[in-house]
This record gives structure tokens, sequence and C-alpha cells, in this order.
């Protein structure tokens, strides 16, 4: 694995952030290293894979990256006659994710078939889904459009389907917001970021990820009809959360 030292570059805290080349190389240890909770929420999603993907569904990775969640969902999935669509739309992370996926197709060849593609997640079509993973990617559509996207993934579900949403949010109250800012860190700081690295990042993910707060997020799953929604895992600033369309088996 190679180690990300991209923000060591004093020229990287003045440009956006963007999945590029350099970034596909180190991506692993970035997340390793920058998002609390992440090893859980990826067994979460092959577990919840398991319970959730029914035999002929499809089920997708939206914001695939280097296709991890791809990879829970293949060893999680137990029904026959299953899909899993994996997009994104960084060449250099799709060019990686192939590496990954097709290496691990060859060494389990009889888990379920993926398709992987790059494209935008706002046009890729959700059809007889029963399982779909927003793995902090939603924080990177345009706040305007987030709505959209959550309604089309709604309505491409079966009823009883699983929507799995990661994301970096803010907290209501100013205070608890700067503690857990702080806290995060100091979390960057144990795993060996710097000061200058933690705040070069943060410059550069300024207006590329825009987090909102959990109610809002709340408010719209719930407005796009999903009837039940939970909050299993928060570690400071990153949630995970599921949502269930009604319907379906109990």
């Amino acid at each position: 694995m190679s180690e990300d030292r991209i923000f060591v570059d004093e020229k990287l805290g003045h440009e956006p952030f963007r999945f590029d080349d350099a970034v596909a190389r180190v991506f692993p240890d970035m997340l390793r290293r920058s998002i609390p909770g992440y090893a859980a929420s990826l067994e979460a999603i092959g577990s919840l894979a398991a319970r959730f993907v029914r035999p002929g569904t499809r089920a997708y990775d939206l914001g695939c990256s280097l296709g991890a969640a791809t990879l829970a969902m293949r060893q999680g999935i137990r029904s026959p006659g299953c899909r899993i669509v994996a997009v994104d739309n960084a060449p250099a992370m799709i060019e990686r994710c192939k590496t990954l996926i097709e290496n691990d197709i060859a060494a389990h060849p009889a888990r379920c078939p993926v398709d992987i593609r790059q494209g935008d997640l706002e046009d890729t079509p959700i059809e007889h889904a029963s399982m779909v993973v927003l793995n902090y990617t939603l924080q990177f559509v345009p706040s305007e459009r987030r709505d959209a996207v959550i309604r089309a993934i709604h309505g491409g579900l079966v009823p009883g389907g699983l929507l799995f949403l990661s994301e970096k949010v803010v907290d209501e109250d100013p205070r608890m917001e700067a503690l857990l800012v702080d806290l995060y860190h100091e979390h960057k700081r144990r795993n060996d970021y710097s000061a200058l690295e933690i705040a070069r990042k943060r410059a550069a993910l300024e207006n590329v990820l825009v987090p909102e707060t959990v109610a809002a997020h709340r408010r719209r799953l719930t407005a796009a009809g999903f009837a039940n929604i939970a909050v299993w895992l928060r570690c400071f600033n990153f949630v995970s959360i599921i949502a269930l369309k009604p319907g379906g088996p109990d």
C-alpha cells in the first residue's frame, strides 16, 4: 500500500481536490488514516448484502472509487442471479478498480458478477435494485442535485430494498461541531498527518466536499419515500445511515 503524502506538496493546498492518478495510487492509505470507522462500514456492507440482496436483483456501488464496497458486497451476496454495478466518474479510479475487481473475480469466479462503468452517478439508471451503496459519495454531488439522486435511488429499489449512505456531516450545535472537528484533526495527527497536511487538505476540499447535518439527510430520505432510517455508526463527524424502502419481505 502506497503511503499518502500528497499534501506534503505546498502547491496542492491551493488547488481543488481531484480524484486523479496521484490520489488513486494512495487512496487505500488515505481512507484508512482519514476516515474513522471506514473499515467498519465495509464490514457492514458485506453483512447487509448477505441479508438484503435478493435473487435476480442488482446491487449498485455509486462512486465506487477502487471498489472496496463492491468487493464487500461481492463477498457477502449469497442469492443467485444477482449483479453488482460499480460506477465512478474518475478515470484513474476506474482503471485501478478494474484491476482489483478482475483479480477478485479470478480468485472467486463463483461469486456475483460485476459491471464496472465510468460515468456520472446522476446519469446512471437504478433498475431492479435491492441494495444501493453511497459510501462517502453524496457529499461530492452539488447540494441542489442531491434530492434528485436520492429520489432516483428510491425509485429504482425494489420494495424492501436498502440504501447504505455514509457521509461526513456537520453538527447542528456550533460548540459541538468545533469540538468534533478538533477531535478529528487529533485523530489525523495520531495517524501521522502533520498539521500542515491537514490544513492543506482541508483547503483543497473546500467547496468540493460539502457536508450537511444528519437532520438534513433524514429529511431528504423521508421526502424521497424511505420509511425506516437509522444512523448505525458515528465517529466524530462521520456517519453511516441505513434506509429501507417500504414493502418487501419482513
